[in-house]
């Protein structure tokens, strides 16, 4: 239980860090425009039938791929290693960690913020080359002297890769809405919580 607590307290604070400089962007700059939800891309999705075939080609594809991925840094500690050999008393604590701690909190930054600011001054190829490219290096940098260059820069591609299509769909598909790309992370960070918790890989 005290795994869950942690899991909510430090889930609400990442969440609460990562909105912070989007929200006082917002404050300065378009607060008199429109509410901060729709602003930072917390809005109802368009297409809806379109994205969700989106959302399970990619998060099937990229599952497989973090399959490759969970190989190459296995016995290396990660985010989610402090769920190994727990079993089934870790998928709540898993859920809550996959859902808010990383994936809302990172979409809201990357995807809700950064791309979407660097969109509207330099275009979508911009922002989305510039998000995709900070995702990749920031997963992948802290390998780089655990695993080595190789394999961390794969990682850094596979990554920047992933946030590259999760901001294609958010922005072409889906009208600007942050809600594919949050389900996209948070089922791939469930998927290595749960191979962690059940020593899958």
């Amino acid at each position: 239980m005290s795994l869950l607590l942690n899991k909510i307290v430090s889930g609400i604070a990442q969440i609460l860090l990562f909105a912070a400089i989007p929200f006082i962007w917002w404050c300065i700059t378009a607060r008199k425009k429109q509410s901060f939800f729709k602003w930072i891309g917390l809005k109802k999705i368009s297409n809806i039938k379109t994205v969700l075939l989106w959302i399970v080609g990619v998060s099937c594809a990229f599952t497989l791929f973090g399959v490759l991925t969970l190989y190459m840094i296995r016995g290396v500690e990660t985010a989610t290693s402090e769920f190994a050999g727990m079993g089934a008393r870790a998928i709540l604590p898993i859920l809550v960690y996959a859902i808010f701690n990383t994936a809302l909190s990172e979409e809201l930054l990357f995807r809700g913020f950064l791309l979407k600011r660097i969109e509207n001054k330099f275009g979508f190829v911009a922002g989305n080359a510039v998000q995709a490219v900070l995702f990749g290096l920031m997963h992948g940098v802290m390998f780089f002297s655990m695993i080595g260059v190789m394999k961390a820069t794969l990682i850094s591609l596979f990554i920047g890769m992933l946030a590259w299509f999760m901001g294609y769909i958010n922005e072409r598909k889906a009208g600007g809405s942050i809600y594919p790309s949050w389900i996209i992370h948070a089922v791939s960070n469930i998927f290595s919580g749960i191979c962690s918790a059940f020593l899958i890989l």
